[in-house]
């Protein structure tokens, strides 16, 4: 029962736009078709969640961007990417799902929600929406199997 993130990379001025199209895609299909989010759909590729997210959902996905991957320290993605960090790199993924689907008109100020990783992350309204402090950069890009929030940082589970 392992529901994961897709990781959705690009620009939001280019994301946005790609994804409007078709909600008929599911959530890994509106990744792909974007053509612009390849560390996150290598990222899922890689542990093994690709079956998971194109399911049945409804799932809720933080899907930070290239540059959110590019910005961690050196190294880091092509590590997570090992297949003996398969474990870990899942975890990562699943937090940025949340099971259901959540749209940002339903967000409330200090909401927390449990992540398919098992931790919860905390909502925050105030400057614009924020998950666990980082930035939702385009919200609500609509799926056939849920719904993608563009945000500008991965965010790491505790440990």
């Amino acid at each position: 029962m392992r529901r994961t993130f897709l990781a959705l990379t690009a620009s939001t001025m280019l994301a946005a736009p790609a994804f409007a199209a078709d909600h008929s895609k599911d959530i890994v299909d509106t990744a792909v078709g974007a053509g612009s989010f390849t560390t996150l759909v290598a990222a899922v590729q890689a542990a093994g969640l690709v079956d998971t997210l194109k399911g049945e959902g409804p799932f809720t996905v933080f899907a930070p961007t290239d540059a959110a991957f590019a910005a961690l320290p050196a190294g880091t993605v092509e590590d997570l990417l090992k297949p003996e960090n398969k474990d870990k790199l899942t975890a990562i993924l699943t937090y940025h799902v949340v099971p259901g689907k959540v749209m940002s008109t339903d967000l409330t100020e200090g909401m927390k929600a449990a992540t398919v990783q098992g931790a919860e992350v905390t909502i925050t309204l105030e400057g614009g929406p924020k998950i666990n402090g980082t930035t939702i950069s385009a919200p609500d890009v609509e799926a056939s199997n849920g719904v993608i929030h563009v945000i500008d940082a991965v965010i790491m589970p505790p440990m």
